[in-house]
């Protein structure tokens, strides 16, 4: 009796671990697109300090990233069994954030005037030759980077709960499905973010060595690296657009009806009708996200401003 009280028991946890590594699959598959626009920002957030703390600050804001879903996985799974309700108003307000922040980097040029960028230019020179001082700027970038990810995590956890939810899963394989989402999501950015920000010291390493053609591949690292931090940068922040107005379109119905209607009158085209029916709601959605972004900077304007006034 014992051993067939065993042999069940083992069966039940093999059948348990099949459902969730088919959920964490399905979630993780859900989950691809907002991976690829936090990978984006995040590469970007975490650029710009020296080559020797670079793999230091990766890894400080991986850790803070997965202490955000520390917090977001019991957090996601009390909101959804109490108040689910709260849920969406939560992500909007999370999606008109990532607006906000995007919008704010395009208004740059136009909320502050050159001796202000000339003035920041000169902070930096002058904490790049203070340990001091260049730890105050890597501590903001930390924090901003962070922040940004606590957002991106909570559209994973709530997509990845989504996705557990219609499977009919036990709340055990809920919290263990989540937890593993989390984790391979996590790992896999930072993993990447670690790579690409090192690129640049892979390809002068290269081009140090003998053979000609590791030194070109070496040559060709350092030559691309510059072209593509500056890239990340732009897909950084149509990544916040994207992702920002995208958690407002799904949320609210009839931008979410147009989207569909504008993929619906365009997929008839002829030979690109499919890619413009993919395109068109992506497009809607960083369109509404960068004018969710200029509303919510017009307001956090004003208020600062009135703020000084007092």
């Amino acid at each position: 009796m014992a051993a067939g009280s065993l042999l069940a028991l083992i069966d039940d946890i093999a059948s348990v671990l099949d459902d969730v590594a088919l959920m964490s699959k399905v979630a993780a598959k859900k989950t691809a697109g907002v991976l690829g626009d936090d990978l984006a920002l995040n590469a970007q957030q975490v650029t710009g300090v020296n080559a020797d703390r670079e793999l230091p600050v990766v890894w400080a804001v991986g850790v803070g990233s997965l202490k955000n879903k520390a917090i977001l996985v019991p957090a996601a799974l009390a909101i959804s069994a109490f108040i689910p309700q709260a849920i969406t108003p939560l992500l909007m307000v999370g999606g008109a954030y990532l607006c906000y922040e995007g919008f704010e980097k395009l208004a740059h040029k136009f909320l502050h005037s050159a001796a202000e960028d000339a003035a920041h230019e000169e902070e930096l020179a002058t904490a790049l030759a203070s340990n001091a001082d260049m730890c105050e700027v890597e501590k903001d970038k930390i924090k901003g980077a962070i922040r940004t990810d606590f957002i991106l995590s909570a559209e994973i956890i709530v997509i990845a709960l989504g996705v557990v939810n219609e499977q009919g899963a036990s709340f055990g394989a809920q919290v263990a499905a989540l937890v593993a989402v989390s984790i391979a999501m996590t790992v896999g950015v930072y993993g990447i973010v670690a790579g690409i920000v090192k690129i640049d010291d892979l390809g002068l390493y290269l081009s140090r060595k003998s053979g000609s053609a590791v030194r070109a591949i070496g040559n060709m690292l350092l030559k691309g690296a510059p072209m593509l931090m500056k890239s990340l940068s732009v897909i950084g922040t149509v990544a916040m657009f994207m992702v920002g107005g995208g958690i407002i379109g799904h949320a609210f119905e009839p931008l979410h009806h147009l989207a569909e209607g504008a993929a619906h009158a365009v997929a008839g085209v002829p030979a690109v009708g499919g890619l413009l029916a993919a395109v068109a709601p992506t497009l809607i959605d960083a369109v509404a996200g960068v004018l969710v972004g200029a509303v919510v900077l017009l307001v956090v304007t004003i208020v600062q401003r009135l703020r000084g006034k007092k």
